[in-house]
Formats: C-alpha cells, sequence, structure tokens
C-alpha cells in the first residue's frame, strides 16, 4: 500500500483508534440527581396555585366584560317607545315599576314575546327581574 510496510501500517491504525478511544474531551457521564418527595410536592403545589391565579384573572376578566356588555344592552329612544307602547298593552294587570331608560334589550325582547304569543310567563319573569309589577 503506498510504499508503506506492514508494521507502519499497523502503527498507523493503531495512533488512529487510540486518538479515536482516548480523546482529550472528558466525557460527561450523566449523573442522576434524585428528587424529594418534598420536592416534587412543593412543585406541584407552585404549579396549582400559579394556575389557579391564572384562572382567577381570566374570570375577572370575563367578569367585567359581562358587566360592560349589559351597559351595550340600553334602548334607543325609539325602542323605549315601543317597549312602552307594549306595556300599555298589559296595563290592566301590570305596570311598569322601574325607569324606561333602564330597559334593557331582554327586556324589550320578552315584551315582544308576549305580544306575539301571549305568554303570560314572559311577564312573569319581567315582574321577577323587577321591570314590572302587578297592580
Amino acid at each position: 500500500m503506498f510504499g508503506l510496510i506492514e508494521s507502519e501500517v499497523n502503527e498507523l491504525l493503531k495512533g488512529i483508534i487510540e486518538k479515536l478511544f482516548k480523546s482529550n474531551q472528558p466525557t460527561s457521564t450523566p449523573q442522576n440527581q434524585s428528587i424529594s418527595q418534598a420536592d416534587v410536592e412543593a412543585l406541584v403545589d407552585a404549579k396549582l396555585k400559579e394556575h389557579a391565579a391564572t384562572l382567577e384573572n381570566t374570570l375577572a376578566e370575563k367578569g367585567n366584560q359581562v358587566t360592560n356588555q349589559d351597559e351595550d344592552y340600553t334602548l334607543s329612544a325609539k325602542q323605549i317607545e315601543y317597549a312602552l307602547s307594549l306595556i300599555e298593552k298589559v296595563k290592566g294587570e301590570f305596570e311598569l315599576a322601574i325607569n324606561p331608560t333602564v330597559l334593557t334589550i331582554k327586556d324589550l325582547n320578552r315584551l315582544i314575546a308576549y305580544n306575539r304569543y301571549k305568554n303570560k310567563g314572559t311577564l312573569v319573569n319581567l315582574v321577577k327581574k323587577g321591570v314590572l309589577r302587578k297592580k
């Protein structure tokens, strides 16, 4: 082989093998650290508290959004007039218990449902909510 003697080839191979297996880089042996039961419980408790805090924040934000959404359901002037005209139709049994400007779209929808289907349950729901009262 290229003018090399067999002993020189063996020496060359031994040198390569030694360099491969005996590198100067220290090999890191992974050390298994045991984690105590108390550490595991502390980690789990911390994660649970973090999760609970996150849930409380999201629920608080949703609660704020719900109150803001209630404010968005106020009626326009024409809708208030229409709601008052529907209440006039049941004037014999019920009267308005709140200020007409406080009426919501949900209240108007209930009044429309009563006018359309003549279902007394919708009026009872308005009485329970405090929008109407019996005479």
